[in-house]
């Protein structure tokens, strides 16, 4: 992988469009994942009896969002320090 050219403004927009494509699955997976599970965990009082099960199900979604988002974010900072390194 080469170093990318960051001398212009416009190789540097193409540079941080290019890292925002990096995880993005994961990443949006991820904040789906937390969004439905925070959902889940604020309404176990309307889920009745299955209430435990619910709020269970919903700490079980955060923590996996969780995970995604930091797999992402680790994915990026991977692919950033590639890109960025100087092959001889």
């Amino acid at each position: 992988m080469s170093r990318p050219d960051l001398s212009t403004d416009r190789a540097i927009t193409a540079y941080r469009a290019e890292m925002r494509a990096v995880g993005r699955k994961p990443r949006f997976a991820g904040l789906a994942c937390v969004v439905l599970g925070a959902i889940m965990v604020w309404s176990v009082g309307l889920a009745g009896a299955a209430g435990p099960a619910v709020q269970w199900a919903g700490y079980a979604l955060l923590a996996a969002g969780w995970v995604l988002m930091l797999a992402a974010i680790f994915m990026r900072t991977r692919y950033h320090r590639r890109r960025m390194a100087e092959l001889d």
